[in-house]
């Protein structure tokens, strides 16, 4: 597994991360989740090399933390784990809004803290940024547990250039997360250039689209998840897209490769500067992806991806109309 600098400021860590988050929520359902599998599928995680765990205090409402504690209370090797904070929710699982004030930052991350087991949070970020709360204010929050040494770097996600730039003068960003790949290249237009500019990292989640890269949709989702509520997986807007996959299928099927495996190659030939998250919750899915690790991709084959899937080649938002506020766009 080879190894990128995390941003100006931060460590190296494993050239891709893995995003924990479905083996929680948010994809499929309780029935076809599996604990076991998805413990064993951060240990062959581990034994590859990847040593950069991704997940969220709110993610199955502390489940995904509890679920990493677990796989790494029998592991001598101590991956990175950054944690995202902010989203509320009810004991049916329902979002009630965020929380990014100071003194709620400070409580997230002790209790984040007790169920990883951990003395210190790698990677601490707010999910996202919220209108209402000054990011000054938050970030300063995140600084305050740096400095009593709770956490060790300061992390972002969806956040505007210009948010990027206010937390930055607070305390030095060291990565910041986004949703980022064939089909979702908003970044490129300012927050990328951003970034490299501050010397920040870019770890992309989503990077095969929320499955709709995989070439593994046909028609409908085949279990009602939180997809079912975004506008890419809608109707029109999904036969579109699935239309525009079949192109994907075609390139890979000449390369050699799985679809998915072109999306993430193309994801990681992006820059050095930038740490794709892996969202595998099975071991053969995992497999799968790290093939594209593998996977060189010429400059005629760089263009022809770049050309045949444009920003805005996806037709819906990737969020209902109500979270596309607190998102890049």
């Amino acid at each position: 597994m080879k190894q990128r600098k995390l941003g100006k400021n931060g460590p190296m860590v494993s050239e891709v991360g893995l995003g924990c988050m479905g083996m929680s929520d948010f994809y499929g359902t309780k029935e076809t989740r599996n604990r076991q599998e998805s413990i064993a599928t951060i240990h062959e995680a581990l034994d590859s090399g990847i040593n950069l765990l991704n997940t969220g205090d709110f993610y199955g409402t502390g489940h995904n933390e509890l679920l990493i504690s677990e796989a790494l209370k029998t592991r001598a090797e101590k991956p990175m784990i950054s944690v995202k904070f902010g989203g509320l929710r009810s004991p049916s699982g329902a979002f009630i809004g965020y929380d990014f004030r100071p003194n709620s930052v400070k409580n997230f991350a002790a209790h984040s803290l007790t169920r990883l087991g951990l003395d210190v949070i790698d990677i601490y970020q707010p999910s996202r940024i919220d209108p209402e709360i000054p990011v000054e204010e938050t970030v300063g929050a995140i600084a305050d547990l740096i400095k009593e040494g709770y956490v060790r770097y300061l992390g972002l996600s969806e956040s505007s250039p210009e948010n990027l730039r206010r937390a930055h003068k607070v305390h030095p960003v060291t990565a910041l997360e986004v949703e980022y790949s064939l089909a979702t290249r908003v970044i490129e237009k300012e927050l990328l250039q951003t970034a490299r500019e501050l010397g920040i990292a870019v770890i992309p989640y989503g990077i095969v689209g929320r499955g709709l890269l995989t070439g593994k949709i046909e028609s409908s989702l085949k279990v009602a998840d939180f997809r079912t509520n975004s506008p890419r997986f809608q109707g029109k807007n999904l036969e579109a897209n699935l239309e525009r996959v079949s192109l994907l299928q075609e390139l890979a099927k000449k390369k050699g490769c799985t679809t998915a495996q072109l999306a993430i190659a193309w994801v990681l030939h992006r820059g050095e500067d930038i740490v794709p998250l892996i969202g595998s919750t099975r071991r053969e899915s995992l497999r799968e992806n790290l093939t594209a690790l593998s996977i060189s991709l010429t400059a005629e084959e760089l263009r022809i991806l770049d050309e045949s899937f444009p920003e805005g080649a996806f037709q819906g938002d990737r969020y209902p109309s109500h979270l596309m506020q607190l998102v890049v766009k």
